[in-house]
């Protein structure tokens, strides 16, 4: 029987399906003696082929499966996760001035390279000022501490009986000698530390490789960024990438608003700090104003861990209450600078993040993956919220959707 010239080689073109995953040129080609190559896996206007014919409920329990499977794999793998992810956030962060200065005709490599040690600068300055001054300011408020809790006992418990008709009494001796007793303990805590074998072996290796590994990542990260992304993109099928484009564009809202703006919190605040505590007269002024803003990331428990620093230094320092009480309102006005001021302004209210979410996220994904999970509390959140919105919107046009398309009455 003669072959019918329409399923010849010369007339035959692959179905809309297998273009999709075939070259651009594989329209031009369709008259060559070659045969189509045979598709990698049949793709749909919805996903591919063996996804669509699943049901709903085994759709779950793959997901399930796969986010279980990645949570296994991110668990092993923490310590090595480690500067790849915090390298991976710090570009993400500082991505922005690399295309500024690409924008002015700085070559990518030579952007990243003046990004990437000025990071490490600040870094480093950060830890070489901070760390000294607040372990020095520990142990002052330590050996000062039995001081403040005769004068608590002889002289502030005594004025509040005064003042509010009360009989307070409280036996103190036993705290205050525990406390002149410990005190040189906590001042050497850092030094203890730093001296054991766990810390001296192979957990001092570890971070001595992380800390030379991450400028190398944020260096590579931030000159091929735009290539990185791309090549992202292409490997999501066509069909998916509509919605997984979205999906990112959402996120990315929702990471850059809160990671840059809330960057932006912190300096303000931490310079705030700094510059109001010296004028309060407050010895500790540097290290309790960078901590206090710095920390100012974690709702509410940054700013009550920068708060009771203050105040211990202020108690150990002054006898008369103006400057305790000047101190107080230094952290009192900036809470108010925070919540009213900054974060509006900066930070968003387009975010969503709650801080009780925001608190829970830092807590468990440090418990079940260490220093990873803090790194990728906000970033997994901001994803979960985000899909958590698409399913919203979802079943909101399914269920409107019925209605509008009901035939009218009559």
């Amino acid at each position: 029987m003669a072959a019918d010239p329409k399923m010849s080689k010369e007339n035959f073109s692959p179905p809309v399906e297998v273009a999709l995953l075939t070259s651009p040129h594989a329209a031009v080609d369709r008259g060559s003696d070659e045969p189509a190559a045979p598709p990698i896996a049949t793709v749909t206007a919805t996903g591919p082929r063996w996804w669509v014919d699943l049901t709903p409920t085994l759709r779950v329990l793959v997901i399930a499966g796969l986010l279980i499977a990645l949570g296994y794999l991110v668990g092993a793998l923490a310590p090595v996760l480690t500067p790849f992810i915090a390298g991976a956030i710090l570009s993400y962060i500082a991505t922005p001035l690399v295309a500024w200065l690409a924008a002015r005709r700085v070559p990518r490599a030579a952007g990243a390279v003046l990004i990437v040690l000025a990071i490490g600068a600040l870094i480093a300055g950060l830890v070489l000022v901070v760390v000294p001054l607040v372990s020095s300011e520990i142990t002052e408020i330590a050996k000062k501490m039995p001081e403040l809790i005769t004068r608590a006992q002889t002289e502030w418990l005594p004025w509040v009986n005064k003042k509010l008709g009360t009989t307070l009494s409280f036996d103190l001796t036993q705290l205050k000698s525990l406390v002149q007793d410990n005190a040189g303990a906590v001042g050497d805590l850092s030094a203890q530390l730093a001296g054991s074998l766990k810390l001296g072996g192979q957990m001092l290796l570890g971070i001595v490789v992380n800390v030379m590994l991450l400028p190398v990542v944020m260096f590579y990260l931030l000159r091929d960024w735009p290539n990185l992304i791309d090549g992202i993109d292409h490997l999501v099928p066509r069909a998916a990438r509509p919605m997984v484009r979205n999906l990112a564009r959402e996120i990315d809202a929702v990471l850059s608003e809160f990671l840059r703006g809330q960057g932006l919190v912190m300096l303000a605040l931490a310079t705030y700090y700094c510059i109001a505590l010296k004028l309060a007269g407050l010895e500790f002024w540097l290290p309790v104003g960078l901590v206090t803003g710095l920390l100012v990331f974690i709702p509410y428990i940054g700013f009550g861990m920068g708060f009771l620093l203050g105040m211990l230094a202020a108690l150990t320092q002054f006898s008369t209450a103006g400057p305790i009480i000047a101190v107080a309102v230094v952290f009192g006005l900036g809470q108010i600078l925070e919540g009213f001021a900054l974060t509006p302004y900066l930070v968003g209210d387009r975010i969503g993040l709650h801080p009780l979410a925001v608190i829970f996220a830092l807590m468990a994904f440090g418990q079940l993956f260490g220093f990873v999970g803090v790194l990728l509390a906000l970033p997994a959140s901001a994803a979960l919220l985000v899909a958590l919105r698409v399913m919203q919107r979802s079943l909101s046009e399914g269920e409107r959707g019925p209605t509008s398309n009901a035939p009218p009455a009559g």
